[in-house]
């Protein structure tokens, strides 16, 4: 099985942490979130990972670096989802391809996803849930019917997980930047078939905010969402300190993870996510906040 993580924007409403490194590379316990997707990919079969990347791509580059099974793409523009896809066209197998966004958390089953896909009739399955707060794409059934609200049914929102079949992103535009959105209103207005998979009972959330950041934190240290498997950690509290960094020099409240740090005086942490080689100097406590 073959699959493909998105992984070149650029992670505006994360600034100005993105300016030190590329939003799948923001660890989550202390783990950069695009080793720990790659590593359930591998862990549910697929064998072939194609990685796309453009801002910051140079570290995406030495982070997967001798990772067997994957491969790196580079744009030099920005190309969008769809035009990010169609020039990974040669790099694909003649199979269907999952594609999964690089900044998303998520307890969605990529096997049982690919395996539905290939049971389908259509050309693209398209993983949807009941988000309020992104449902903007209408579905009847078991069928994807519009993305402009053009049809009545009901409103759901996309995971950023599908399946498709290489074919259908022959006709997106070479070396252009280009939403697969687009493409997919293409094909309905074709009268061609995508197919909704709901996976409602599966947790998930976009890290597209520093809060939304702070709070899959909170929720996965206190166990409210399971944690992957793929964890070098499991912790049994809700605090997280790098074995490197004295505990003794910290209190921590609410819950806390904490890279490996160094500081001059003892520091108070409550319900904040610290990186490796973060400045505490500035004040000796901290409530919900991201230090870099």
């Amino acid at each position: 099985m073959q699959a493909m993580i998105l992984a070149a924007g650029f992670g505006t409403r994360l600034l100005p942490f993105t300016r030190l490194r590329p939003k799948p590379l923001f660890p989550l316990l202390n783990t950069p979130l695009l080793l720990l997707t790659v590593k359930r990919l591998q862990n549910a079969g697929f064998d072939h990972i194609i990685v796309n990347c453009h801002y910051l791509r140079e570290q995406i580059v030495d982070a997967l670096a001798g990772i067997p099974g994957v491969v790196v793409q580079q744009e030099d523009m920005v190309l969008g989802t769809g035009g990010g896809l169609r020039l990974a066209l040669s790099l694909m197998h003649d199979e269907p391809i999952l594609i999964t966004n690089g900044d998303i958390y998520h307890t969605v089953d990529y096997a049982r996803l690919y395996t539905a896909h290939m049971e389908n009739a259509g050309n693209v399955s398209m993983a949807m849930h009941d988000y309020p707060r992104f449902n903007k794409v209408t579905v009847q059934g078991e069928r994807v019917v519009s993305f402009d609200n053009e049809h009545s049914g009901t409103a759901l929102a996309f995971t950023g997980l599908h399946v498709l079949e290489p074919s259908v992103l022959q006709a997106i535009p070479l070396e252009k930047e280009y939403s697969i959105i687009d493409r997919y209103r293409e094909i309905l207005q074709a009268g061609d078939v995508i197919c909704s998979l709901r996976v409602d009972n599966c947790s998930w959330t976009d890290m597209g905010t520093v809060e939304d950041y702070l709070q899959l934190h909170g929720k996965l240290l206190r166990q409210e969402i399971p944690l992957w498997d793929e964890f070098a950690v499991q912790p049994k509290t809700s605090f997280w300190v790098d074995p490197g960094t004295d505990p003794a020099e910290l209190s921590l409240h609410d819950w806390a993870c904490v890279g490996r740090i160094k500081t001059e005086s003892k520091k108070t942490l409550r319900r904040c996510v610290v990186w490796d080689n973060a400045d505490l100097g500035g004040s000796d406590g901290y409530d919900d906040m991201l230090l870099s």
